[in-house]
């Protein structure tokens, strides 16, 4: 089995990816995206959202890194793949599966799936742009209204000349609803295309992977929101490990809020570690506690010792008690 770490706009960043690469055996990760409109954008750009292109497209671990694509323009996705390819992204990936409504809004993300053509057509630029040898994959829905129409869909980016897809096994209207997921169709995608298909979407813990595997027939899987819920969920899943302890999990919390600090990047910190902390908080009974401690606060120092204090009162319960006393 391959597990690939997807893409998860405003909390996997470059140094998410660092962290958890390092700890799970994840063979792929794809980027935030960047929304491509009417330019060709500079490379600084691209340096910003992918600092790994800096070294060979690959995370300090080893991990390759594809940049993600996000935009209508046959000419300007296509210009901008050929130059992420050039500045060294293991891949370029198109995303025709945000369900944000503002993205939605400006004709981008899973607004395509509603144009089978249109998003044909930017496809095929985009293969056409990028040197034969580099992969050219698409993320999209099961369709946007409801999943109807996922076969037109996914035809499209297979004959646009796409040599793999991910496909999240919902609607964009279901968003992330429980209990939309629709790993069957999955299957059949898997059956009637030619071309890799990576199966995304609930897929929590080992179990949901090997079941979602068994479902759709997919070699590969990719995780968003549960790399998040539990930081190592790929080595859970490929090697069996157990869910990391609370422990852990706070002591990588202090070691990514010391490097997120830093800089100009220390401007986001706060919005992203409690947006990691939402993730936290359903297999973690722990964080809601700490969340509802931080959750009003601006000041990064100030988060920053609320989750280092935690840590050490951690660290003396396990002194007393033992590891398993703070486990999950």
């Amino acid at each position: 089995m391959k597990l690939v770490l997807g893409p998860m706009e405003g909390v996997l960043d470059a140094l998410m990816r660092k962290m958890l690469t390092e700890i799970n055996g994840y063979d792929l990760c794809v980027t935030e995206f960047v929304r491509i409109v009417d330019a060709l954008l500079p490379p600084r750009v691209y340096h910003r959202m992918c600092p790994e292109l800096e070294a060979g497209g690959k995370t300090p671990s080893g991990t390759p890194v594809r940049v993600q694509l996000l935009g209508q323009s046959p000419q300007f996705m296509a210009e901008n793949a050929a130059q992420v390819i050039e500045l060294g992204s293991a891949g370029v990936d198109i995303n025709f599966g945000c369900p944000s409504k503002t993205v939605n809004g400006s004709k981008g993300g899973a607004a395509l799936l509603k144009e089978p053509e249109l998003l044909f057509q930017v496809v095929k630029a985009v293969r056409n742009a990028v040197p034969v040898g580099n992969v050219v994959s698409a993320k999209v829905r099961l369709g946007f209204d409801d999943c109807s129409s996922y076969r037109e869909i996914v035809d499209a980016v297979q004959l646009a000349g796409a040599d793999e897809i991910v496909v999240h096994g919902r609607s964009k209207a279901d968003a992330y609803k429980p209990g939309t997921v629709r790993w069957d169709l999955i299957g059949d995608i898997t059956k009637r295309l030619r071309i890799p298909v990576t199966a995304n979407g609930d897929i929590w813990n080992q179990e949901d992977a090997l079941r979602c595997q068994a479902v759709t027939g997919c070699d590969t899987l990719m995780v968003c929101r549960g790399a998040l819920n539990v930081p190592n969920l790929g080595a859970h899943i490929k090697r069996g490990e157990a869910p990391m302890s609370w422990h852990a999990v706070l002591a990588l919390l202090v070691r990514y809020s010391e490097f997120e600090i830093r800089g100009d990047k220390g401007l986001y910190y706060p919005n992203r570690v409690k947006q990691w902390f939402r993730y936290l908080q359903v297999p973690y009974p722990q964080a809601n506690a700490l969340f509802a401690e931080i959750r009003q606060l601006k000041d990064k120092q100030q988060i920053l010792n609320i989750i280092t204090n935690a840590l050490h009162d951690v660290e003396k319960h396990i002194e007393r008690h033992g590891e398993e006393s703070v486990f999950v």
